[in-house]
């Protein structure tokens, strides 16, 4: 009987992976890939933050609008009746009252004309992006049919420090009959001279409908029309307010 043997396995060749061919016409390289180093992926996130932040001079964060940010907004809609006496100019000015609504606020608008029933209907839609859109919309709709013209009330969209101010002759002094007239009379003065007066001064825009004010413009400027307004219809001679007048606009232009 013969001894046993060892039996001495021989170690396996090793693999060796060959890299494929590549296509020199695939592989290319940009002076942005070449210049940055490649990051791994625990590092891309903190790189990607770091972009989107922006500091100011003092150091601290500043954050872009959330209308840039393709945010969705909820689907809303508006119902804005319109008097019988602004029908007429509506339907003259429409071409120039839409674009701003449909350009500008991305919103969808629509005009309905019945016998009864006639109203503007603004609503968001899926590339509506600031969610004040519609309340501007309807505050220019509203403007509009409270007498502004298309232009003055354009203002609303781009500008957020506007307002639009309401009262009453009635407010200030009881006044009936001849008086009332009187008094509108002066805050409108000669073919409106007064009144265009107090917008130039105050850098506002003044609506008179019968008894109803309406002041469109920045808080303080629209303290100074309607202190303008209030003077003379307590009885100010004309005279006095356009004294005034000139001493607030002399200090307006110093102040700018």
């Amino acid at each position: 009987m013969s001894a046993p043997t060892a039996r001495i396995d021989k170690p396996e060749a090793p693999v060796v992976h060959r890299p494929a061919e590549v296509d020199e016409d695939e592989v290319l390289i940009d002076a942005s890939s070449a210049a940055k180093p490649q990051t791994t992926e625990e590092e891309q996130p903190t790189t990607q933050a770091s972009e989107d932040v922006v500091m100011d001079e003092e150091g601290k964060p500043r954050f872009g609008s959330v209308a840039d940010k393709g945010r969705r907004v909820k689907l809303e809609t508006r119902s804005i009746q319109i008097p019988p006496h602004r029908v007429a100019p509506l339907k003259t000015t429409w071409r120039k009252i839409y674009p701003p609504l449909v350009d500008h606020l991305k919103l969808q608008v629509k005009f309905v004309d019945r016998a009864k029933d006639r109203r503007v209907m603004i609503r968001t839609c899926k590339t509506t992006t600031d969610p004040g859109a519609i309340q501007k919309g309807e505050d220019f709709i509203r403007a509009f049919t409270l007498g502004f013209d298309v232009d003055d009330a354009i203002a609303l969209l781009r500008l957020d420090d506007l307002y639009i101010e309401t009262f009453e002759v009635k407010d200030v002094k009881t006044l009936t009959g001849d008086h009332l007239s009187r008094a509108i009379g002066r805050i409108a003065g000669k073919d409106g001279k007064t009144k265009f007066a107090i917008e130039n001064a105050s850098r506002t825009r003044v609506v008179l409908a019968d008894s109803k004010i309406h002041i469109l413009g920045g808080f303080n400027n629209i303290k100074i029309a309607r202190e303008t307004i209030v003077s003379l219809i307590l009885g100010a001679p004309p005279g006095k307010v356009y004294g005034n007048l000139r001493t607030i606009s002399s200090r307006m232009k110093e102040r700018f």
